[in-house]
């Protein structure tokens, strides 16, 4: 049994028995049977997504029941801000893991323990329900690095003060129910009709496969893009394509106080400007990998109609190219890496936390950590087909046609960015691929870069 299983299932520490369900009602009945209705908002998924989990924790606690809300990506921020304005914010609400840092003053992490009440049937002939009320401890900062890949525990464990007098303390976040990763989709059929057996594993290969791909016109117009990279407005997930060839490039992305520092220069040189020179190429008309231009269409579509070879996306994209081309032929590789350099992939996932103005506190986080649990988080991994964060589940997915490729890279997936609007940082980086591409001065607008997401700190 993990860590985790351990401090979310069995230690319970019995805070006080108030009474058995006869001879009047006792408080820890009152406790057990007062109805609580938590109103939970996520991104993406349906609510038969978390059905089962749901249902289970009703099973537990009959008096407990669900308000699912799915909302759209587009609007979920705005609608978030405006209810909690309003006062009428959800109890269980999701976060990516940039957002952690704009949005923790609304947050109330983790406590220490919480206090549940439960309802008990006991006896064989007569039968009697018995109320407690018992204080379980919460999952330790301990058991989630053992439980949870790095990166969850970079992002999810944060310093906070309760007030202005109090000591500030790292503090649990978040929990996250499944785990993304960058990779790259390939057309089988057009990797087919070039000669290339196999997808490329490194950047050198991938440019090489890029230029035997990528087929031109008299006039020099692209008519087949062996990739969609290179460019800011059309590349979908464009900052974090950048982001990761930064990391991979060994670029230091922020210093131990979480500033910016990827236009710094090294003892190697300006890391952060190689790795935007390297992915603006494939958009340079004068450079041999010249696949890509402003002028093409966005990069899911390029991909989904059959011209263009590679495509690099996460795992929600297998069956969103299903649904617009169910004749495509494709497959998905993991995310090329540098020849003889470290393997680092780039993280992208939402965590489950709880608002600071719920009434129902404890209520949340122990349905989030009853969700987040192995025995019961499978059950939304298996319907909402996403890559695990447990380190326990990765091995089941290992297997699995669709998700294996994801599931693979979950170890050493990172992510960089834990500021305070991520939205800012995101367009720092897309100004600075078109600066580059403008042929501005590559320092000047690297440092422009850096100092745009400080501000965002």
């Amino acid at each position: 049994m993990t860590l985790l299983r351990r401090h979310l299932a069995i230690l319970l520490l019995p805070l006080v028995l108030l009474g058995a369900g006869c001879g009047g009602t006792s408080e820890a009945e009152k406790l057990a049977t007062k109805p609580v209705t938590l109103t939970v908002w996520r991104v993406f998924d349906e609510d038969s997504t978390m059905a089962k989990i749901m249902s289970a924790y009703q099973a537990l606690h009959p008096n407990v029941s669900f308000e699912y809300r799915e909302l759209r990506f587009d609007e979920y921020e705005d609608e978030l801000i405006r209810a909690f304005a309003e006062g009428e914010g959800p109890d269980v609400f999701s976060l990516h893991n940039t957002w952690i840092g704009k949005y923790g003053s609304l947050v109330e992490p983790l406590p220490k323990s919480l206090t549940i009440p439960y309802a008990e049937t006991r006896g064989t002939i007569k039968k009697e329900t018995v109320y407690t009320v018992q204080e379980e401890p919460t999952i330790s900062q301990r058991a989630l690095k053992s439980a949870y890949v790095d990166v969850v525990v970079e992002d999810v464990l944060r310093s906070y003060k309760p007030n202005a007098r109090a000591e500030a303390e790292d503090r649990i976040f978040g929990l996250p129910l499944g785990m993304d990763s960058l990779a790259l989709y390939f057309n089988t059929d057009l990797l087919d009709a070039a000669g290339i057996p196999e997808p490329p594993s490194t950047w050198t290969e991938f440019q090489d496969q890029v230029t035997q791909l990528t087929q031109l016109n008299t006039s020099e117009g692209i008519v087949q893009a062996g990739a969609a990279i290179g460019t800011s407005q059309n590349v979908e997930r464009a900052f974090d394509i950048l982001s990761i060839l930064m990391m991979q490039n060994g670029t230091q992305m922020t210093d131990s106080r979480g500033r910016a520092t990827f236009a710094q220069e090294t003892d190697a040189g300006f890391l952060g400007g190689e790795a935007v020179r390297f992915y603006t190429d494939f958009a340079n008309p004068l450079k041999a990998v010249y696949t890509w231009n402003e002028d093409m269409p966005d990069s899911f579509d390029a991909f989904v109609s059959g011209n263009t070879a590679f495509f690099f996306g996460y795992s929600y994209h297998y069956n969103l190219i299903r649904a617009a081309n169910s004749k495509l032929n494709f497959a998905v590789a993991p995310l090329p890496q540098i020849d003889g350099g470290k393997t680092v992939n780039y993280a992208n996932y939402w965590v489950e936390t709880v608002a600071k103005s719920t009434n129902a506190g404890d209520w949340a986080w122990d349905f989030v950590q009853f969700a987040a649990s192995e025995d019961r988080v499978t059950s939304y991994l298996e319907a909402a087909r996403k890559p695990a964060a447990l380190r326990s589940l990765i091995n089941s997915q290992l297997e699995d046609e669709t998700l294996s490729v994801f599931a693979g890279q979950t170890l050493t997936a990172d992510s960089w960015y834990r500021g305070g609007d991520a939205a800012v940082a995101e367009e720092a980086l897309l100004d600075l691929i078109d600066a580059f591409l403008a042929g501005d001065e590559q320092e000047r607008a690297l440092k422009d870069a850096q100092n745009k997401v400080n501000q965002s700190l």
